[in-house]
């Protein structure tokens, strides 16, 4: 049954006719998921009308997954999306790095090793200017830094909204 699923397009909200042809889910599933999950909560605007944040759309590929392709039901999804979401925010928490998509990065083979022999991130107040030949665990550090504030920064707007 799995089926390559469209790229997300780079946009801040999504109507659920959009979320369900970029998910493989016709509406009605949506809106009952929405019942079931938790963690899905679009947000409503006029008419009851929702619109899906690309981390909404996310978690609906994930839903589907678990029980599309792994066989879940619905409790069990249910349960095994907590797992999953407790455990990024540990992770985050632990500044760990995160990438959908890509590896565990680690000091030998890291994709940052050749970022690090070339660049150097100084910190001049409110710029950051980049300078040649820097350390690369130095700057792997404060890669992680900048990803965790981000973070940090992404969950306290995503709490706004």
């Amino acid at each position: 049954m799995e089926k390559t699923l469209p790229p997300i397009p780079a946009k801040r909200y999504f109507t659920i006719g959009e979320v369900g042809d970029l998910c493989g889910v016709k509406p009605h599933v949506l809106r009952y998921w929405e019942q079931e999950f938790t963690q899905l909560r679009p947000m409503k605007r006029r008419g009851n009308r929702r619109y899906y944040q690309h981390h909404e759309v996310l978690m609906i590929r994930r839903i589907r997954d678990l029980l599309y392709d792994q066989g879940f039901t619905i409790s069990g999804a249910r349960n095994k999306l907590q797992e999953i979401v407790q455990s990024e925010r540990d992770k985050r928490r632990n500044g760990e790095v995160m990438l959908e998509g890509v590896d565990v990065l680690e000091g030998g083979d890291s994709i940052l090793d050749d970022f690090g022999d070339s660049v150097d991130f100084e910190d001049s107040g409110s710029d950051a200017t980049v300078t040649p030949a820097a350390e690369g665990s130095s700057a792997q550090l404060r890669l992680q830094l900048l990803r965790r504030e981000l973070f940090e920064i992404r969950d306290l707007l995503s709490s706004t909204y």
